[in-house]
């Protein structure tokens, strides 16, 4: 919304709202004034997915040191986007597209929000089932699922509430697709869904669940991502950095450092196992690969700036 029409207590209010849906903090959305952002003051928005909280730590970090102001807000996929459209926020590094299409598609239309650049190609995005499963019950497709209902409790993990996945899931039950119009989708955390899985797996016993790549659940599950011969599911094919309307304009060294960011999916997989199953902070994921990679940052800073106008690789990096 934007905030010229709202007054302290209704932002308060706001504020408020936005915190009781993402467990977060959001007071940085009020770093600059009049919600048009600022010179030197970079802004994300992320949801609490291991890849994403480490890349956004890394580019804080990267640009903390180049004298930005910054600041990074954990918010449902929705508010992200509503963020961004309003001038709130000014970067969002964890776009999955086509999936986020439902929130994003319209956004961008209307060029109320810009694609800065393609953050990791390659990605999977879709059910999924260990590969235990498969080979039990013959799982390969949404098609298969509504056979063995019973086993499956007629559930579908799903993410965080607010998730596109899961409400194109909701959408294709709502549908009866594949004759899943019974089942029902499970809400609940990223984490809190892995670790039923996890649970289950122990024992050997059937799930299926929202499913992506890179991630460590593809190899831990031996994962098999299921068929989809009717489309119901769009997919993803890759990782996509968002920012506010006109920050190439108002900011274009911002903007031209996030755009040229790029992470490979091995590299993703283990900053989330780093942080998943290793139980490291996130904080220090993202400064231990500054250090260990100084030459794909490099890349990343060509020809980027400090807030006082020095390379920004000298300043990060170092002239070595």
């Amino acid at each position: 919304m934007p905030r010229k029409s709202f007054g302290p207590i209704a932002l308060a209010l706001i504020a408020a709202l936005l915190a009781g849906c993402s467990g977060a903090d959001t007071g940085g959305f009020a770093d600059s004034g009049n919600g048009s952002g600022g010179k030197h003051v970079a802004r994300f928005v992320q949801q609490p997915w291991s890849d994403l909280v480490v890349e956004t730590k890394i580019a804080t970090q990267v640009l903390d040191r180049l004298g930005y102001q910054t600041s990074a807000q954990e918010v449902s996929v929705p508010l992200a986007g509503q963020a961004l459209s309003t001038g709130q926020a000014d970067a969002y590094l964890g776009n999955w597209w086509p999936s986020q299409e439902p929130v994003f598609g319209k956004l961008l239309g209307d060029k109320k929000v810009e694609v800065a650049g393609t953050l990791l190609t390659g990605t999977e995005y879709a059910p999924a089932v260990p590969g235990y499963v498969t080979d039990k019950l013959r799982v390969r497709s949404l098609a298969d699922l509504d056979k063995h209902a019973d086993a499956f409790g007629r559930e579908i993990l799903g993410i965080e509430p607010g998730t596109p996945g899961n409400k194109l899931i909701s959408d294709a039950i709502a549908k009866n697709a594949y004759g899943l119009g019974d089942w029902k989708v499970v809400q609940s955390s990223t984490e809190a869904m892995l670790t039923e899985v996890t649970r289950r797996a122990a024992k050997q016993q059937p799930v299926v669940f929202l499913g992506w790549s890179p991630h460590w659940m593809v190899p831990e599950f031996k994962l098999n991502f299921l068929d989809d011969p009717k489309r119901v599911w769009p997919g993803a094919g890759e990782i996509r950095v968002l920012t506010r309307q006109s920050l190439a304009t108002d900011d274009p060294n911002l903007y031209r450092f996030l755009s040229q960011i790029r992470v490979e999916a091995d590299t993703a997989s283990q900053w989330i196992s780093s942080v998943d199953k290793e139980k490291k902070p996130a904080e220090t994921v993202a400064q231990d690969w500054i250090r260990a990679h100084p030459d794909v940052l490099r890349t990343w800073l060509n020809g980027v700036t400090s807030a006082d106008g020095k390379p920004a690789a000298d300043v990060v990096i170092g002239k070595g």
